[in-house]
């Protein structure tokens, strides 16, 4: 008897594991996807000193330090987007996504080192490897999802495999440099393509910038980004 107990657990076993599979199978995506980021800096319009190579404050012509006006542009640039997503799930899912993301924006900034300011457009451009995790609700062909996404900056003249490198090997040096975000946004699945509009905003400030190959930092400027994405993805599985 207590043989035939175990063959039965067993048999149970090997059948709740076979289900199960068949389950997360049935509820399991996994596709790639392309498309365009469209975003803008954000950060009012603020007042920063400037410094010079040595860290010293920059004197103007008065000999008084320099504080340069940085006003916020509206002007919108465009970027590139793409990577994998998975998806567990069929109505109440989750969607986790690796993307390398290129973002950017531009910002004016009124130098006061003259008797006359001077007004410069300061344009900025970077790339990341965002990492959304998105919890989504899914009716008929329509989906609606939001999450968190963290960003890891790939630097100007850093090759992605290299930046994958670095930021893997190491998991808490990683989330110490990462920044932080959100999505939200609605998506479309017709057969194997979908098709997805998102709002991607930042809970992090960027914490500097450069202006004119001199780094410009300060508690008074506060940038971040915002953006609009608009990507095309395709089912492989």
């Amino acid at each position: 008897m207590d043989i035939l107990t175990k063959v039965a657990c067993a048999c149970l076993l090997c059948i709740f594991t076979f289900s199960n599979v068949q389950a997360q199978k049935k509820g399991f995506a996994f596709g790639i996807k392309g498309g365009v980021n469209l975003s803008r800096l954000s950060m009012g319009d603020v007042f920063t000193t400037r410094y010079d190579d040595q860290g010293n404050p920059y004197l103007g012509y008065d000999g008084k330090e320099v504080r340069d006006n940085l006003k916020e542009s509206f002007n919108t640039r465009t970027g590139a987007v793409g990577g994998i997503w998975m998806r567990f799930g069929k109505t109440l899912f989750i969607q986790p996504e690796v993307l390398v993301s290129t973002k950017g924006g531009s910002f004016k900034i009124i130098q006061h080192d003259q008797e006359t300011p001077v007004e410069k457009t300061i344009n900025v451009k970077y790339s990341n490897i965002d990492v959304p995790l998105l919890i989504g609700l899914k009716g008929g062909p329509f989906r609606i999802l939001a999450g968190p996404v963290t960003s890891f900056r790939i630097g100007d003249n850093q090759r992605l495999r290299d930046a994958f490198k670095y930021y893997t090997s190491d998991l808490n040096n990683a989330m110490s440099q990462a920044t932080f975000g959100y999505q939200l946004g609605a998506g479309l699945d017709l057969g194997n393509f979908s098709l997805d509009v998102r709002k991607e905003g930042s809970f992090t400030n960027l914490a500097s910038f450069q202006v004119s190959g001199q780094q410009a930092t300060g508690g008074s400027v506060k940038q971040k980004v915002s953006s609009w994405q608009v990507t095309l993805g395709l089912k492989i599985f």
